[in-house]
């Protein structure tokens, strides 16, 4: 998959891709676009920094960072290099591994093993010392999807506070392991449209 293009064309088309790292394989059902330098958002924003640098390396970089100082996070880099642009990887659906990924998440019911950023980086045992890594590397591969991916759906981005209601969210509709749409305790309410608009402000 080319990886060399712009965030919100390679986020839909991830979904139903797998993505193996050691024993585990995800398919992947839920991602979000992060529009680099030009996303306030983004954690390329603010430009490089020594703990987003590799954020700015080349498209199939991985970059992990830690959420809320537990949850591990992953984000496949795209875009050209330096670019700063990402697609954060959601959720997906254990397909391989599962009996490994179960040991990692004790007690958690298979549908919810890798459902949300933070348990998708605990199923596949990620690290801060996995950032940086490569596609093609040893133990980590995006392998083609072996069936269609079916519908998919668009929506905000979750626990965003700025720029949250950009439609940077893609998910396979109706599939059980895409996470719960929660937006951010600090989003401020949609300005009213004003008078003659079609709809709501973005």
């Amino acid at each position: 998959m080319d990886l060399n293009r712009d965030a919100l064309s390679v986020a839909p088309d991830l979904l139903g891709m797998r993505l193996r790292v050691g024993p585990v394989t995800l398919r992947i059902t839920e991602v979000e676009a992060y529009h680099g330098a030009d996303d306030p958002a983004a954690h390329a924003y603010r430009g490089w920094r020594p703990h987003t640098r590799h954020l700015f390396e080349p498209p199939g970089t991985l970059y992990c960072y830690r959420s809320y100082g537990i949850h591990i996070c992953a984000n496949l880099v795209c875009g050209p290099d330096g670019s700063g642009s990402a697609v954060l990887l959601r959720a997906g659906q254990v397909v391989e591994g599962l009996d490994v990924a179960r040991a990692r998440r004790p007690g958690v019911p298979d549908v919810r093993l890798a459902r949300g950023p933070g348990c998708l980086g605990q199923a596949l045992a990620l690290t801060l010392a996995d950032s940086g890594r490569r596609l093609g590397e040893p133990e980590l591969d995006l392998l083609p999807r072996r069936e269609e991916s079916g519908r998919i759906a668009t929506g905000p981005r979750v626990g965003v506070s700025v720029a949250a209601r950009r439609q940077w969210r893609f998910w396979l509709a109706g599939d059980p392991t895409v996470s719960v749409y929660r937006p951010s305790p600090r989003l401020r309410p949609a300005a009213p449209a004003a008078a003659g608009e079609n709809g709501a402000a973005t």
